[in-house]
């Protein structure tokens, strides 16, 4: 028998929930898994769905001029190993990994982005950082509005090294997607 959301409001810390009680959560609300404890999300602020709407056209844009896979946005989830989702705000999936696409998660990504929350600035900076890296992901971009800074950091070993820290003035560039520059200028003023 499945839980429902509101039970997952309630007692998101205290049971253990399995992918297929999760996975049948109704709704498209940002919910995820870490290690079989939902942790339900507050919805995003208007700036921050700005900011990642704004990532999103970007990236699918450059991706797809130059067919290079897919991209998808929050809240499609993200599968890193059994028992842990996450919803990043924008994920891309190379050309020739189609197989880890499923209708309700993926089951990897090349690249990731988040827009770090008010609500747990260290759930984007340190905690999905840590998962990100353990879970193969080559490239990861945290987009600090409260910094006005966007971090890109790719993997080397078992974690990540920071490729650069943009800030205005600057374009922050993907090391996975060589040639893709976005303006950090216009990822702040989306909103």
């Amino acid at each position: 028998m499945g839980r429902d959301l509101d039970m997952a409001m309630r007692w998101p810390a205290t049971s253990f929930w399995s992918e297929q009680e999760y996975l049948a959560l109704p709704g498209n609300r940002r919910v995820e898994l870490a290690n079989g404890t939902v942790e339900v999300l507050p919805p995003p602020t208007d700036v921050h769905q700005a900011t990642a709407a704004f990532l999103f056209a970007t990236l699918h844009v450059f991706v797809s001029a130059h067919g290079l896979g897919k991209v998808r946005l929050a809240p499609m989830r993200l599968r890193l190993w059994p028992g842990t989702f996450r919803v990043p705000d924008v994920m891309f999936l190379a050309t020739g990994r189609e197989h880890l696409r499923r209708v309700q998660y993926w089951g990897g990504a090349d690249l990731v982005m988040e827009v770090v929350g008010d609500d747990d600035r260290e759930r984007d900076l340190v905690t999905k950082r840590q998962e990100y890296a353990m879970a193969g992901i080559d490239e990861y971009w945290i987009i600090d509005a409260r910094e006005q800074r966007v971090t890109v950091l790719r993997r080397d070993g078992e974690g990540y090294v920071e490729h650069g820290a943009f800030v205005r003035g600057q374009e922050a560039t993907s090391v996975r997607l060589p040639g893709c520059a976005i303006a950090v200028r216009d990822v702040f003023d989306a909103a």
